[in-house]
């Protein structure tokens, strides 16, 4: 089950400076978008927005889900959004210290009904419903210690997305995903993103600075700068577009 999303008319502002002013965008028309634009473009403060971490100014908001009716994101609270398979990737990982990473895993999956979240880990039928897919992810992707604690930036970052996944997310935002993955992680990262959206129907947005992945990875791509969407087409089109070359590829045109 697909989602889109659409923002009209959002904006927000920190202390005088517009950081965001879309007028009229989509994203989720294609199953692997990207999101590239310079640093300070505004593309963090966007997902924030959508995700409900932060607070537009004014605009509007709505999450389009397949057999749901549409929601309008404005009203809600972040939680309720991840409730409705609306869900983000950190750029920065708030991770808890002292949790092993099975528990991590197991926490993300903590629902209305565990009032005192710790109670999730004495759940044994939920336990018993998971322990299978939790264990695929932690074959897919080597941790040096499945019980033990997540220690290094990597094995934090790829514990952000397997929590995001064992969600079953319709919408899945990834900002900067592959950060400080080596080579052959982030591909594996990707292979497992193209079949999530080819066979689990999941629209997912990436904000990223590695072109490459953009271009191998994504079927459409919005360039942001200025707090705008200004640009938007398919890699080839944004490659050979010239205000995305002079504003943030510069002399550096893949």
């Amino acid at each position: 089950m697909s989602g889109k999303l659409c923002l009209k008319d959002v904006k927000k502002s920190f202390n005088g400076r517009v950081v965001v002013d879309v007028g009229d965008v989509t994203f989720g028309n294609h199953r692997i978008e990207g999101l590239i634009g310079p640093n300070g473009a505004g593309k963090t403060t966007m997902m924030k927005l959508i995700t409900r971490r932060l607070k537009a100014d004014c605009g509007v908001i709505t999450y389009m889900r397949d057999g749901f009716d549409d929601v309008v994101v404005n009203p809600h609270e972040m939680e309720d959004m991840a409730r409705m398979g609306l869900v983000r990737t950190n750029q920065i990982i708030h991770d808890f210290a002292s949790l092993t990473i099975r528990e991590s895993l197991l926490l993300s999956l903590a629902t209305d009904h565990h009032e005192k979240f710790y109670k999730i880990f004495n759940d044994k039928q939920l336990r018993k419903e998971t322990e299978k897919e939790i264990e695929w992810y932690l074959d897919y992707f080597y941790f040096e210690d499945p019980n033990g604690h997540a220690l290094s930036g990597g094995e934090k970052k790829l514990l952000d997305i397997i929590r995001c996944l064992v969600l079953k997310p319709n919408f899945l935002l990834m900002d900067e995903p592959t950060a400080g993955l080596p080579e052959d992680v982030t591909i594996k990262v990707m292979e497992l993103m193209k079949k999530k959206a080819q066979d689990e129907n999941i629209s997912v947005l990436i904000v990223e600075h590695d072109l490459d992945l953009i271009w191998n990875l994504c079927e459409y791509v919005h360039f942001m700068a200025e707090g705008q969407v200004m640009i938007q087409g398919t890699p080839e089109e944004i490659r050979a577009n010239d205000i995305v070359a002079e504003k943030y590829m510069g002399a550096a045109v893949c």
